[in-house]
């Protein structure tokens, strides 16, 4: 159980436990839109979505999650949390979800998508599910985004740094472009780990800087308290 300020999520069910990574694109993503509808794509165990639900007003806000466990793990943090009336978990791949799409559209799209690209497996295939890229091809991602994204709507993810440029070129090759831009470290003197980054389908300037967690073991930075203290029952 990981207890944030103001929900609590189960997780002894899903592979992928609560990360830095989920919390940094939920506290970050870009809301000044004002959302009415959102998606996260891949929830796990709904961190994105409560988070988005504790951050906007927005009034619909779906999950998709593939794999049965994480799926009702989903469920249940969603119905135990204090916006069980505005967030909703389809059982459900990406494509099947696509295909029983009636004309949807989303003002926010968001994804933590798993992304070990290398060629080996674990034993555990729960776990593999959820961090190997072939379970969520980038391409099928941003593809279905630039399909479900409404006109002014807002595409945001975290990946890994070296994916950053392959990333940026497919979403624009489905004419989805970055505006916004932080890159990830651990500390001031480790090498960029992370990429969040926010397209949409409006060509304009890109706001681009970096965000260092913390100085020492346990000693953060001002500007990830201030990006994370609202959720962080510690920060």
């Amino acid at each position: 159980m990981f207890k944030f300020k103001q929900f609590t999520i189960q997780q002894d069910r899903c592979a992928m436990k609560v990360g830095t990574d989920g919390v940094l694109l939920g506290a970050w993503c870009p809301i000044e839109n004002q959302p009415f509808s959102v998606l996260d794509i891949g929830a796990g165990t709904g961190i994105l979505s409560l988070i988005l639900a504790q951050r906007s007003h927005a009034e619909q806000i779906d999950a998709i999650e593939v794999e049965g466990n994480a799926y009702e793990q989903c469920v249940e943090n969603f119905e135990n949390s204090q916006w069980n009336d505005r967030l909703f978990c389809f059982h459900v791949s990406l494509d099947d979800f696509m295909d029983d799409l009636e004309d949807e559209e989303y003002d926010l799209i968001v994804s933590n998508p798993p992304f070990y690209s290398e060629d080996y497996k674990t034993e555990n295939e729960q776990r593999d599910l959820a961090r190997f890229q072939d379970a969520l091809p980038f391409e099928d991602l941003i593809e279905a985004a630039s399909v479900l994204l409404s006109e002014y709507g807002v595409f945001a993810v975290i990946i890994p740094y070296k994916e950053e440029k392959k990333f940026i070129a497919l979403a624009q090759e489905c004419k989805l472009f970055p505006f916004k831009i932080t890159r990830v470290k651990g500390t001031p003197t480790t090498e960029i780990k992370r990429s969040l980054i926010a397209f949409s389908f409006a060509k304009k300037a890109i706001d681009q800087n970096e965000l260092v967690i913390e100085t020492a073991r346990h000693q953060y930075t001002e500007d990830y308290i201030a990006l994370t203290r609202d959720f962080y029952l510690k920060m």
